[in-house]
């Protein structure tokens, strides 16, 4: 099993890269922190009467595929695998699936888009050719997932509170 990164700011006079895989990590380990001890039911269970996908299970399983279709697919050019391609809310639809799966999923993705990031440069552009984003550099891939993970752990927080009370910073 991959480790999860830590629940810390990455150092204030760190190199860039070291800054924007330590914000992006200490986001991803935000979602993971969210989903401690929550039971499987709750995992799965809508709070927000008109989101029914938004559960905690349907946010690990977005932001992993989330992931997948940065910096695999649109940065590397491999051919996407995300289901949310033909179903818009496909990557969101997880009944059945538990949450340890999903978690361990989306730590596994992680860490591919780690081993990404770290193998090739800031300046690089994507390369899949069907998708306009893919121009983006790294770097601004690398921020815009800050963005994101950032965005839904901020839901997360909301989520967990609705579920059982629970409230926490980080």
């Amino acid at each position: 099993m991959t480790e999860l990164p830590p629940r810390s700011r990455p150092p204030f006079t760190a190199d860039e890269r070291t800054q924007l895989v330590g914000w992006l990590d200490m986001q991803r380990a935000i979602i993971h922190f969210k989903c401690e001890n929550l039971s499987e039911e709750d995992a799965h269970r809508a709070v927000l009467p008109d989101s029914p996908l938004m559960t905690m299970a349907g946010l690990v399983s977005h932001l992993r595929w989330v992931e997948h279709m940065w910096f695999e697919a649109l940065f590397l050019g491999h051919p996407p695998r995300n289901p949310g391609l033909e179903d818009e809310d496909a990557d969101m639809k997880v009944d059945g699936i538990p949450l340890p799966r999903l978690l361990d999923e989306y730590r596994q993705q992680c860490a591919t888009s780690n081993e990404i990031v770290a193998r090739h440069s800031l300046d690089d552009v994507g390369r899949h050719p069907d998708f306009t984003s893919s121009a983006a550099s790294l770097r601004w891939m690398l921020l815009h997932m800050i963005e994101e993970t950032a965005r839904h752990a901020g839901h997360a927080d909301a989520i967990r509170e609705l579920l059982d009370g629970a409230k926490s910073y980080y």
